[in-house]
């Protein structure tokens, strides 16, 4: 059965991250795949510390981190695993600390210092689809007006690169609170937020949904 491993890069586990990621397995059971939830903020890790045990000649590290820790049978399963999908709110600019954490602890074993005839040699023996959902208080078009493309689209990039697939879905003008009267805030209206949020999440969730369910049916086509 096809493997599918969704990655909550959020301190939430029931708020928008986590429900775009619950969508998008939804969208992968419906594909047939098998799938299972990582909360990382459950799991007492680091990043990368450069050892580079995974890059010495003849490492028998098999493209899995070689740090033992809490994260290691997580890295193992995710080596295994036919689709990965990553999921995390943007703190300024970028992802969480503890997906970025994970994302080099996952991807820096996989890849290598290796090219041959221009292209990167990576340790998989097949394509492995791959999305980073992000979610985030900021607007659409002001998102786009301070370059957040340039720089989110980036993880995309180096997935594509290492695992042969990889896209980006967003989530905008996010709903933040349960309850707005307890914060300090004039940046934006509670009311326009609690509107967008009627109006747009519902999209959202059915967007990432269908993403869970394409990327299944690709790594399927295989």
């Amino acid at each position: 059965m096809t493997k599918a491993m969704f990655i909550n890069g959020s301190p939430h586990k029931n708020w928008n991250t986590a429900k775009m990621l619950e969508s998008a397995m939804q969208g992968a059971r419906e594909a047939g795949a098998e799938c299972e939830m990582v909360h990382l903020y459950d799991i007492n890790f680091h990043g990368c510390k450069s050892c580079f045990a995974c890059k010495i000649k003849n490492s028998k590290t098999n493209g899995i981190c070689a740090i033992k820790d809490d994260l290691r049978p997580v890295l193992e399963r995710a080596r295994q695993a036919d689709v990965i999908v990553l999921g995390s709110p943007v703190y300024y600019s970028y992802p969480t600390g503890d997906i970025r954490s994970f994302m080099e602890r996952w991807l820096f074993p996989v890849g290598t210092y290796m090219y041959e005839n221009g292209r990167h040699i990576t340790l998989r023996d097949k394509v492995i689809p791959t999305a980073m959902i992000l979610t985030m208080n900021c607007p659409k078009d002001y998102m786009q007006q301070i370059g957040y493309p340039a720089i989110l689209e980036e993880n995309a990039k180096v997935m594509d690169d290492i695992f042969g697939y990889s896209e980006t879905l967003y989530a905008f003008n996010t709903y933040q609170f349960n309850d707005y009267s307890r914060y300090d805030f004039n940046l934006f209206s509670e009311e326009d937020k609690r509107h967008y949020r009627d109006e747009h999440f519902h999209i959202d969730l059915d967007n990432a949904r269908q993403l869970g369910r394409r990327l299944v049916e690709k790594a399927i086509q295989q």
